[in-house]
């Protein structure tokens, strides 16, 4: 008998007038996915609201999310590049540096807009309230919402449906000089709210994980059952397809934010530009600018020595960012924390070349590629020019993939859910 899965679809609403997708965003789609397509269960989409769930039409959603993956990924392979993106490509295959392509800064004295497309309202209008949720045994939210109190889960819990919450880092508690004013504190009540009311925590990593759990031996908390599953890639990022080869190139892929480790990286490169000179390599950051990247802008805007070899793009779909990837000379990932680093992943599944930080995640996920400490500015210095005068042969890597993951999650909670109901 078929049996219905609520499914948090908070985080997913909040996302349908974005051009590309975090990597939150990712997880968040491709569970959606896999439970629309599950041949025995039946997901019930769901969003917060006063701290109560709302159902949420089906087949509207259905058809966001079919619009989602159709923007997120890009389409053909051969779909037109939009002016920046001509601009970029131009630019790394230019014989000299000239101006280096950079998308707007946002200015950090103007206000930040609020703003709501037509697209992210109608759910409000095409969804119901709901005193309870719909009859289920199960929900899952995977997407960090829902969470700032504790009645959504106390209400599922008294109904009793088990409730799977996914943990994707705790980096704005151990780190908060990395994140925003208010998201540590604001992250802290989410992971409490986790540790005390849901029945089962996801995470991405087993660092992760002892994260949680060393969290929840410091505010002196039982956690419930925490399962480690390695997090799936997009089919585009399987492919080990070689890329368009350009002059030598790097790429860096994620939100330009203290904790990338981006104005470290940028320092770096100013001295390979004064050793290199005119054998300098370009260097692409891909990725829309984040918090705390003061820093960072200074390099891209006034640096002399940076014009015409760092360029920065972002909202890419899959096809374009794949082509990008494959394409360099490796990809960096100097990040002085992560709670997965999907990028990284990635790379290394497409028989990229990496050439990552030496911290906990990157060892478990990615102990193959060129790891060095985030604050060696030497190792870095020497690994780059080497790279660029010789391209690396990536070793192999086996991925993990989205099939695997939801195996793992098959194995580990819904037959066991399926048993305990059957044996009811």
């Amino acid at each position: 008998m078929t049996q219905d899965i609520l499914f948090d679809a908070s985080r997913l609403l909040s996302r349908t007038d974005r051009s590309a997708p975090t990597g939150v965003d990712r997880v968040c789609l491709a569970y959606a996915e896999w439970l629309i397509d599950h041949p025995d269960y039946r997901m019930v989409p769901v969003r917060s609201r006063h701290d109560q769930l709302a159902a949420v039409e089906q087949q509207w959603f259905r058809d966001c999310i079919v619009e989602l993956r159709r923007r997120w990924t890009g389409g053909s392979t051969d779909r037109p590049l939009n002016a920046h993106e001509r601009r970029l490509f131009a630019a790394l295959e230019a014989e000299t540096p000239t101006a280096s392509v950079i998308g707007e800064a946002p200015d950090p004295h103007q206000p930040k807009k609020k703003r709501k497309k037509a697209r992210v309202w109608k759910q409000y209008f095409r969804s119901r309230r709901v005193a309870a949720p719909p009859p289920a045994r199960l929900y899952f939210n995977v997407g960090h919402t829902s969470l700032n109190t504790p009645e959504i889960l106390t209400s599922l819990g008294a109904q009793g449906i088990e409730r799977v919450v996914m943990l994707h880092d705790l980096i704005p508690v151990t780190h908060p000089e990395f994140c925003r004013p208010g998201d540590g504190d604001k992250h802290r009540r989410r992971v409490l709210t986790t540790l005390q009311y849901a029945s089962r925590i996801l995470v991405n990593s087993q660092y992760t994980a002892d994260e949680v759990l060393a969290f929840a031996d410091r505010e002196g908390l039982k956690a419930p059952p925490v399962e480690v599953a390695h997090l799936g890639l997009e089919p585009i990022f399987l492919k080990a397809d070689p890329g368009v080869r350009r002059r030598p190139y790097f790429v860096h892929v994620g939100t330009i934010e203290a904790r990338k480790n981006l104005a470290f990286l940028l320092t770096v490169w100013r001295r390979l530009q004064e050793s290199m000179g005119d054998q300098t390599p370009r260097l692409v950051l891909i990725g829309r600018y984040g918090w705390e990247n003061e820093a960072v802008l200074d390099h891209l805007q006034r640096s002399p020595n940076l014009q015409g070899l760092v360029h920065q793009v972002e909202n890419l779909p899959d096809t374009a960012l794949a082509d990008l990837m494959r394409g360099a000379q490796a990809v960096l990932a100097p990040s002085s924390v992560e709670g997965f680093d999907l990028p990284a992943v990635e790379a290394c599944a497409m028989g990229v070349p990496l050439i990552a930080s030496d911290i906990p995640p990157h060892r478990e996920l990615v102990p193959q590629a060129a790891l060095i400490d985030p604050l060696d500015g030497l190792g870095w210095l020497n690994a780059l020019e080497t790279a660029t005068r010789q391209r690396p042969i990536a070793p192999a890597y086996e991925p993990p993939t989205w099939p695997a993951h939801f195996q793992r999650i098959e194995d580990r909670l819904l037959a066991p859910l399926a048993a305990t109901v059957a044996a009811g």
